[in-house]
């Protein structure tokens, strides 16, 4: 399998993103060159939280901006399994969805 992203995250996950994941990414218009910035959200976050919904899935924000259509933040969906996780999906999202704070870059 090919990764497009095989990076570190900041909470110490090892976080991949496969071309099939990639590629439903970039279905998002908004997202279609955005891949630079989704390393970024995932190494350097603003804040990342514990799905409600699905303990194993972790939500990783960063707020841009300028973005391709205002400001926003990214959310890259990651599932986490053992020590490595996996994006799902990542999209241009108004507010932080409610879950536990794993990690959060404000004091």
């Amino acid at each position: 399998m090919l990764f497009v992203l095989d990076i570190m995250s900041n909470v110490g996950k090892i976080v991949r993103l496969d071309e099939d994941r990639w590629k439903h990414v970039r279905e998002h218009p908004e997202m279609k060159d955005e891949i630079d910035r989704l390393r970024e959200t995932v190494v350097e976050p603003d804040e990342v939280r514990r799905s409600i919904y699905d303990a194993s899935v972790w939500l990783f924000y960063r707020h841009y901006r300028d973005t391709p259509i205002t400001e926003k933040y990214l959310l890259a969906v990651v599932r986490m399994l053992n020590e490595e996780g996996f994006i799902v999906t990542a999209f241009f999202t108004d507010t932080v969805k409610k879950g536990e704070l794993v990690w959060s870059r404000k004091p």
